[in-house]
């Protein structure tokens, strides 16, 4: 009689799996990012995707946790328990937040179809910066059981591009 609850719990919690673009651009696994924090994964396994524009859409279902006073990453918990971090762009903390516009706030719930940012190419460029968006997820030791990435290269914004398991 209450099987029915069991099945909708697990297709909740297979929707809260997927794994979505931030942007339009190129998916490229986490190893491939220009930057050994990220590549080497000592901040969390993940992937990267080269934006083609400033759009950037959150990766999973989940909660704004937080978001760094220089506005170049966010915190986003998944249902599941999974802490993913966004962070835009390579070493930009240092320009002090100028091209980000964060379009959430924190306690925020997002889903993939939520802008969640914008972020200035050029202005990107002109610095010098590489416009990488990278996605962690920073409790792969306690949490992730695995990542699996199930589309790589051209992408649009919110395509799923893989799922992940939880412990």
């Amino acid at each position: 009689m209450f099987g029915i609850f069991k099945k909708n719990k697990k297709a909740e919690l297979e929707a809260t799996s997927k794994i979505y673009a931030v942007a339009a651009g190129e998916v490229v696994s986490i190893d491939k990012v220009n930057d050994p924090v990220f590549s080497q994964k000592m901040m969390g396994d993940g992937f990267a995707v080269i934006p083609t524009n400033g759009d950037v859409y959150s990766p999973v279902a989940g909660e704004i946790m937080s978001i760094f006073p220089t506005k170049h990453a966010l915190g986003i918990k998944m249902a599941n328990g999974l802490e993913i971090l966004l962070h835009m762009g390579i070493d930009t903390v240092e320009l002090g937040g100028e091209p980000f516009d964060i379009k959430v706030k924190e306690g925020d719930k997002v889903t993939s179809e939520k802008l969640i940012a914008k972020i200035d190419l050029e202005f990107l460029a002109s610095a010098g910066k590489p416009n990488d968006i990278v996605v962690a997820i920073t409790n792969t030791a306690d949490k992730l059981e695995n990542i699996e990435l199930t589309k790589l290269g051209t992408v649009t914004a919110g395509e799923v591009i893989g799922e992940v398991s939880v412990k």
